[in-house]
């Protein structure tokens, strides 16, 4: 039997870290999954194990490249955004890679707003709203000021799908996707770095902006392969709708962090909107992607636990409970418990997701692990009554969007949405 061709992804995640393999019709042919124990920055705060991202990367490719029943004829990798690793000269990381969790002294932020017109000009101008550690610019500013002698020592400064990127590409670069997700650096009025990237000399760290779909020649293993630069996650969990979906739509795309996409939606950003954490992400194509953001996963997490402690219930059971519309809210069981969580949780959800809806909009996919939740769906439904909701059974949009961003360098098929996407209405109960 021949070698099948496949493209493979890593897709790193806040929590899950994954590998998979596509084949030319994008079917996954296999999967495979990681959890890394975080370890501690110099201040005793959780972050990532970036000794386990460079050991494990190599080693899974290599074990790749060997076997005879697969063809790699690609690798491309998705990551989060909001984060920054330092290199130096040997392009060695410099520091711990920060969690963009970790508190942020506001006075420092407040310092480098005053110079550039204050908060909220500072936040309209590069789509950021004022986030502290989640504007990843913000953790180099703070660098810069409290670390100069380590800031002097940096060669540059890779956002994490671009450092994921070159410890196997063995080269430095920066995309679209990744600048311009809530980092603070890109001025969306001018399509450029912000002047204060320039005038604080931050530019001299970045490496140079290349397209989404670039491509480096690799050999692992002594095979040949051609690598990607990676792309920002939430970015690439947009491509396949865009490309297999005719007219305006919108996407909830669903796991840690709940992120409402409209790319159908370019009007300048409001007041309200940044107080209210809604942005501008930067598509695969450059083009600007409204978006809004809630920390639905990690207060699901919470909650669930809380749940599920208390009534002795394991939390996959309570994940998989059919939507009872009629038969909640009266009297104290896990059931009803559950649909009180997950009200208030679609609530806020259905808040931060108006803030980008538009009235052109009436179709909604949800991906991710919402779209499995029945629960979830039927509240959305009840919250959205003149929206079609569906639920994306697309597997792994992120890393998908990351394989078919570079299908023309590695797949011999034509690109057939039917292929890859799979939506399906949900019925409105109650």
């Amino acid at each position: 039997m021949s070698a099948v061709p496949v493209i493979a992804i890593f897709d790193v995640g806040k929590t899950n870290k994954k590998l998979i393999l596509f084949d030319e019709s994008y079917n996954i042919i296999e999967e495979h999954h990681a959890r890394f124990n975080e370890t501690l920055d110099e201040e005793g705060f959780p972050c990532e194990n970036l000794k386990n991202f460079r050991v494990s990367i190599i080693e899974r490719l290599e074990q790749f490249a060997k076997r005879t029943d697969i063809d790699i004829k690609a690798v491309n990798f998705s990551a989060y955004g909001a984060s920054f690793v330092y290199l130096d000269e040997d392009a060695a990381p410099l520091t711990a890679m920060y969690n963009y969790l970790k508190p942020y002294p506001t006075k420092l932020a407040d310092q480098l707003y005053q110079q550039y017109g204050g908060a909220t000009a500072f936040a309209r101008q590069t789509a950021s709203p004022s986030m502290g550690s989640l504007n990843a610019g913000l953790q180099l500013w703070r660098l810069m000021k409290e670390r100069p002698s380590l800031y002097d020592r940096m060669e540059v400064a890779l956002h994490l799908p671009q450092y994921v990127s070159s410890l196997v590409t063995r080269k430095a670069f920066t995309d679209c996707t990744s600048v311009g997700c809530h980092t603070a650096l890109w001025d969306f009025e001018k399509n450029n770095y912000h002047a204060w990237v320039t005038e604080k000399g931050l530019n001299y760290k970045f490496a140079p902006i290349k397209l989404t779909d670039t491509t480096v020649e690799v050999k692992i293993a002594g095979k040949k392969m051609l690598a990607g630069i990676g792309m920002h996650d939430s970015s690439a969990a947009l491509i396949p709708y865009l490309k297999g979906i005719e007219g305006p739509f919108a996407l909830l795309s669903t796991g840690t962090w709940g992120i409402s996409l409209n790319p159908f939606n370019t009007s300048p950003l409001t007041d309200e909107e940044l107080a209210n954490d809604c942005l501008f992400f930067l598509g695969y194509d450059g083009r600007p992607v409204k978006a809004a953001r809630y920390f639905a996963g990690r207060e699901l997490e919470k909650k669930v636990a809380a749940i599920s402690e208390k009534y002795g219930i394991h939390a996959a059971l309570l994940h998989e409970m059919p939507y009872q519309p009629d038969g909640t809210g009266n009297g104290e069981s896990y059931v009803n418990d559950y649909h009180r969580m997950m009200e208030d949780i679609v609530e806020k959800q259905v808040q931060s997701l108006k803030l980008v809806l538009t009235p052109t909009i009436k179709r909604l996919y949800v991906d991710g692990g919402f779209s499995k939740n029945e629960v979830f769906l039927g509240l959305l439904c009840r919250h959205l009554p003149t929206m079609q909701v569906y639920a994306a059974t697309t597997a792994q949009a992120s890393a998908l969007g990351a394989a078919m961003v570079l299908h023309d360098k590695w797949n011999s098929q034509p690109l057939n949405p039917a292929q890859f996407l799979s939506t399906s209405l949900y019925s409105k109960k109650g």
